[in-house]
């Protein structure tokens, strides 16, 4: 009997891991062949496939050729950290400034396996971010599997992760960006978090989880700037778990110790990175640690301990904001001002003219969620079984937070008939973490990429756990039908449904996407950078919007003005200056503006000079205007006003004084490009 018992847990447990494999690499396969069908890729020439990165991920991309053509690694990567051949006047450490550890792994790996033969380097590049993402979705089969008890529900998760990927990655528009090499990995370790803080796990699985949540979550702070952000809130997660004597606080606490451990060896290796020692991760997890003597003494159903539990979550808040508080008065950091300074506007606390932050206030990443995402999610039957689960759990999590109030102790086991689904600590994480990230990606629509992942995870475990059932019927007290039967069949029946119904409808839409030929050419762009390669001077400088410069250098290697990185005041105010170009200034001020960053060249796009968007006030010649004072409001109208007419307009007449500051030298339909001149004639 017992063989027959550990017979079908290996087969069961087979035959999981096979099927989470397998969703994995099928992913990668349909990323794959959807970005070649989308770009035509392997019929492009170099640079045609260089063009398809445009923005901060041509940049990441141009610094991994460039430590490809290093003579050595070791040279390649003094080269970056002592950079002074990307933006004019200025050296730049690009490997902790743009987060470049993926770019050195990636080259490190395609120069060690001897891939120089077999495969190009910008498919190699390509083929470890969508690995990655293999990797991402069978975590999350692996989380729900966890959780549930079935892999069915894994399976689910998936087919909601692929069906809803408008919502759940960025993987279509910007390959190298730094979240798709590192959500991958804090999926490994929420996976492992999973595992690590269920109840009664034998030794060698809690040792592995737990190992697993270190080496995730060390990789994770290393691949992405903004991952002690992510952290904090799971951090915080945790920290609400454990107040309420939810899990085993010894357990909570080691994942705090993996966190400082993190922080620290993440301020190392990122050239002692001040953000990361005043970042509110780093704060929290000191308060905590500081508090735990106190917390020790909560356990006991008395009336003073649940009075302590009050003031623990009071005292940890009150520290960690002082901690916080203090850390900044006294390390010197930049630590996203500009961050801060947005939040304030974008709550209403402030009003700004300024030029950067009333951009990044019109991104669409950065406004509140459309009506479109929800309808989404809606129609993939994704959002309403999202809300059926998050609902049913949430009370019964309340229900045992009550129960634990007034003194009743949590069960060693939960077993089925029991009912009482919110006594698993590893659901109450789930759905604490999902509600705060729930919370930001109602404020910020970039913020969905983290939620909708997680909401794919909880719903598909929800509809496959008899445990969420059995919980619904107690409360209903259903006589009828023996409640456990039932929780059964419908955990069996219910995603089944789902998966057939999500299968007639939208798998034949996916084999469109991947049958159907896509048409990606921009011949104004490839003729730009071949005539640049071809006459322009190798020491010229170029200025132009930080989009298009980010591709001027992956795709030529010239020097220019500015980059599209958001994270460094010079620069952004560098991209403010430059964007001058589109305002309505003197030809003398915006030569004066350029010759300051010894500018050779000036690129004017048509598509910025003559933009006509559809939210008026959100054009970036709008903006300038604005930021300006060329925009005067009497009684609710706008009426625009200066002596000079908008420069990327003027330039074009070839007439004094523009022409005695600038030369044209090509052109196209889409660009301009004038070289800025060391001696000035004045004559008419």
């Amino acid at each position: 009997m017992e063989e027959d018992m550990l017979i079908q847990r290996f087969a069961k447990l087979f035959f999981g891991c096979l099927a989470a494999v397998t969703s994995g690499m099928m992913y990668a396969v349909y990323l794959s062949t959807y970005h070649e069908r989308k770009f035509w890729f392997s019929s492009r020439q170099e640079l045609e496939r260089e063009i398809t990165f445009q923005g901060d991920s041509a940049i990441y991309y141009s610094f991994y050729k460039e430590l490809l053509k290093a003579p050595s690694f070791e040279r390649g990567v003094y080269e970056l950290t002592h950079n002074n051949k990307t933006i004019s006047l200025k050296t730049i450490n690009a490997v902790q400034q743009m987060t470049l550890y993926p770019e050195l792994i990636a080259s490190v790996l395609y120069q060690a396996s001897g891939s120089e033969e077999v495969i190009e380097p910008v498919y190699f590049y390509i083929g470890i971010v969508f690995g990655l993402q293999g990797i991402y979705v069978t975590a999350l089969f692996v989380t729900s599997w966890v959780m549930s008890g079935t892999w069915l529900a894994g399976m689910l998760t998936v087919a909601w992760f692929i069906i809803n990927r408008t919502d759940t990655t960025r993987i279509d528009y910007s390959i190298p960006s730094r979240e798709n090499w590192a959500l991958p990995y804090f999926a490994c370790q929420v996976a492992a978090l999973t595992g690590y803080l269920k109840k009664n796990l034998n030794c060698s699985a809690e040792k592995f989880c737990y190992l697993l949540v270190n080496a995730s979550t060390y990789t994770f702070m290393m691949m992405w700037e903004y991952s002690h952000y992510l952290l904090f809130v799971q951090a915080v997660s945790l920290f609400l778990l454990d107040s309420f004597a939810l899990a085993q606080t010894e357990k909570v606490h080691e994942v705090y110790r993996i966190y400082l451990f993190s922080v620290i060896v993440g301020y190392l290796l990122q050239f002692e990175n001040s953000a990361l020692l005043v970042s509110p991760l780093l704060s929290l997890v000191v308060a905590l640690m500081l508090s735990k003597s106190l917390q020790m003494n909560m356990k006991k159903s008395t009336f003073a301990s649940r009075l302590l539990k009050v003031m623990y979550i009071y005292l940890v808040l009150t520290v960690a904001v002082t901690l916080n508080f203090l850390l900044k008065m006294f390390i010197p950091h930049k630590e996203n001002e500009h961050l801060l300074k947005f939040i304030e506007v974008k709550l209403g606390l402030n009003t700004t003219k300024n030029f950067t932050m009333n951009w990044l206030l019109c991104q669409e990443s950065l406004q509140a969620p459309s009506q479109d995402f929800f309808l989404r999610l809606t129609q993939s039957s994704l959002l309403p079984f999202y809300i059926l689960v998050l609902i049913i759990c949430l009370f019964s999590v309340t229900q045992v937070i009550f129960r634990r109030i007034c003194g009743e102790p949590l069960k060693e086991t939960v077993k089925l008939e029991d009912g009482r689904i919110g006594e698993r600590p590893e659901i109450v994480y789930h759905v604490i973490h999902t509600i705060l990230l729930g919370c930001l990606a109602m404020c910020l629509e970039g913020m969905k990429y983290l939620w909708t992942p997680y909401v794919c995870m909880l719903a598909a475990f929800g509809v496959c756990s008899p445990e969420l059932w059995m919980t619904l019927f107690k409360w209903l007290r259903l006589k009828a039908v023996h409640p456990i039967l039932l929780a059964l069949i419908l955990s069996m029946a219910v995603p089944t449904i789902i998966g057939f119904s999500l299968w007639k409808e939208f798998f034949p839409r996916i084999m469109t996407e991947l049958t159907e030929l896509q048409e990606f050419y921009d011949p104004d762009t490839v003729e730009l950078m071949t005539w640049i390669k071809r006459q322009a001077p190798v020491a010229a400088v170029f200025a132009g919007s930080p989009q298009l410069m980010g591709v001027i250098k992956l795709c030529t290697g010239w020097m220019v003005s500015s980059l599209p990185l958001y994270n460094d005041d010079d620069l952004l105010k560098r991209n403010e200056n430059i964007y001058q170009i589109y305002s309505k200034r003197s030809a003398e001020d915006i030569y004066k503006i350029l010759t300051s960053y010894k500018a050779n060249f000036l690129v004017i796009e048509d598509s910025i000079c003559n933009e006509v968007g559809p939210v008026r006030g959100c054009r970036v010649k709008d903006l300038l205007d604005i930021a300006n004072g060329h925009v005067v409001c009497e009684e609710g109208d706008n009426y625009a006003y200066s002596k000079y007419g908008r420069f990327c307009h003027e330039i074009k007449m070839n007439y004094s004084p523009y022409v005695n500051y600038f030369t044209r030298v090509y052109w196209n339909r889409s660009y301009f490009v004038y070289r800025i001149n060391t001696v000035i004639s004045f004559q008419s």
